[in-house]
């Protein structure tokens, strides 16, 4: 009890001594500039762009500043400004004209944690711009398969699949940047996965899964937010085997790691918009999933269920069951590739439905955009890319006037969804 309590005491320390201190800015790339500073942990941050004066703004979460940075700096950085605010840490970039930036990321390292923020220079932008960051997990992988299907497919593999259909869509769409939060069929803990998820700088987490049931005969597709409470006996019956098999896993948070659970206490009311988002992006997804012609739905209203990787305070984030392997209709279905792209294409099509309504600032979303860019790439055809955004081919031809014209790669189409 003694030693469980000074660990307690020792963790509130790592958190209450939250430093920031500038480290650089340099150069990494072709009209890009990287600055970073260093924290002793993990930090909720918000960040965000401003207009006349062009600025970016960061806003540090119960961090400490021990002096003021005012530092003036060479083109398109005007002046880097840190000040403390109550409990938080407010860093301003002010800038000489308008950038393309990227949202802040948390890197362990031995020194600390490094924050990083890149902005870019475009003489053609009317204003700051940044893409949206959404945070793929694709469950289990590793010493950690998942369910073995009737037809001996795995749980890890399917998953895996179905998070790179998702990926290559928003990597080639502009406007959004996908984070795989494993790549491989690698072992990822438990906490290591939202940990990531925060430290990547995600606006959204997708978590897909593909699980098993008792009985043969329970099939279909769910979404899923969290929730302590249960909505269903399936959905109890995940929650229960998930605290099994990871209750150690969650006990070992690490003193530079955010504390989520901490946070839902000091921020209830940034949790619980976070949960009314979460709700708002599975109905999206859920409505395309309904409108899949290959897929059944197991529920049709979004489910609850003790997930922890959807726990985070901030971030909007869902569960995607795409079907129970147990089910042998379900487990054919997922070892195609026909299948798992039409899982793919329902949870993309929910997310950019939900930013159409839920725009974030400063992102292409905001003007509420009647088509999307894609970019081509190699092995593309048309009628490929029809089925991954749910259009037809004669829409994408009459759109971009490709009628009896080669498609080649790199080359730039818009698509009406």
């Amino acid at each position: 009890m003694i030693r469980k309590l000074l660990s307690i005491l020792l963790f509130s320390c790592f958190i209450e001594s939250n430093e920031v201190v500038f480290h650089e800015v340099n150069e990494v790339g072709n009209d890009t500039v990287e600055i970073s500073f260093f924290l002793n942990s993990v930090s909720f941050i918000k960040s965000y762009s401003l207009e006349n004066p062009s600025r970016i703004v960061m806003d540090l979460y119960d961090t400490e500043l021990n002096s003021v940075i005012e530092e003036s700096y060479n083109y398109p950085i005007k002046k880097i400004r840190a000040t403390p605010q109550e409990n938080n840490t407010r860093i301003v970039i002010d800038l000489y004209e308008y950038v393309y930036w990227v949202k802040p990321t948390q890197v362990k390292t031995d020194e600390g944690v490094l924050l990083k923020l890149q902005i870019s220079r475009n003489k053609k932008l009317k204003s700051s711009i940044r893409d949206i960051v959404v945070a793929i997990d694709a469950g289990h992988g590793g010493k950690y398969p998942g369910t073995v299907g009737s037809n001996n497919i795995l749980e890890k593999d399917v998953t895996r699949l179905i998070a790179q259909e998702l990926e290559r869509t928003l990597r080639d769409t502009e406007g959004y940047s996908p984070v795989m939060i494993r790549k491989e069929d690698e072992t990822v803990g438990l906490n290591d996965r939202y940990q990531r998820v925060r430290q990547y700088g995600a606006d959204i987490l997708i978590s897909i899964h593909a699980d098993g049931f008792r009985l043969q005969s329970v099939k279909g597709a769910s979404v899923f937010v969290w929730s302590e409470e249960a909505s269903s006996t399936v959905a109890n019956n995940l929650s229960e085997k998930q605290r099994k098999r990871i209750q150690a896993d969650i006990k070992n948070i690490m003193p530079d790691d955010f504390n989520e659970d901490e946070a839902r206490k000091l921020y209830p009311k940034i949790y619980n918009q976070k949960i009314n988002e979460s709700k708002m992006l599975g109905e999206k997804i859920l409505d395309q999933l309904k409108k899949d012609p290959y897929t059944k739905i197991h529920k049709k209203n979004v489910e609850f269920a003790d997930f922890r990787v959807l726990k985070s305070i901030d971030i909007p984030s869902v569960l995607v069951e795409s079907g129970f392997l147990t089910n042998p209709e379900d487990a054919e279905r997922l070892k195609g590739k026909p299948g798992r792209r039409m899982i793919a294409r329902s949870i993309f099509l929910g997310i950019h439905n939900y930013f159409l309504e839920n725009p974030i600032k400063g992102t292409f979303v905001e003007k509420k955009p009647l088509y999307v860019n894609y970019e081509i790439q190699k092995g593309d055809v048309l009628s490929e890319i029809a089925i991954r955004f749910g259009v037809t081919v004669q829409s994408i031809s009459e759109l971009n006037n490709l009628e009896n014209k080669s498609i080649f790669p790199g080359q730039i189409i818009r698509i009406n969804i």
